[in-house]
């Protein structure tokens, strides 16, 4: 999980997530309300945007363009898709944290500072 440019932060992770789930349907506005519906957290495009750039990469993820669409104006989608990288990645964080929740004693008294 950690190295030189490896490192994946919880955003990171979660949009890496988000874009699995999506699969064919990921973009960055998808992601950002899918991100909402989810998680509950409001995040604005822009930020969407740097994560998506900054998992591509670090070759997590993959873009390519969508066909332009009338509704968009012309526009095209940029459509984003996890690589096996990416899965790898997420397999690892997953298995690293459930590594630690199994080591949390499960007699501690969580309601001392409670």
């Amino acid at each position: 999980m950690k190295g030189k440019g490896n490192y994946i932060g919880e955003l990171e992770e979660l949009i890496l997530l988000l874009v699995g789930i999506l699969r064919d349907e990921a973009y960055a506005v998808s992601v950002l309300k899918e991100m909402k519906e989810q998680t509950g957290r409001e995040l604005n495009i822009s930020a969407i945007h740097a994560v998506l750039n900054r998992l591509e990469d670090k070759g997590w993820l993959y873009s390519d363009m969508g066909g332009a669409t009338e509704e968009r104006g012309g526009r095209r989608k940029r459509y984003y898709h996890l690589t096996a990288a990416g899965k790898a990645m997420l397999d690892e964080v997953k298995h690293q944290r459930d590594q630690l929740y199994k080591q949390l004693p499960t007699d501690f008294a969580y309601s001392f500072f409670a």
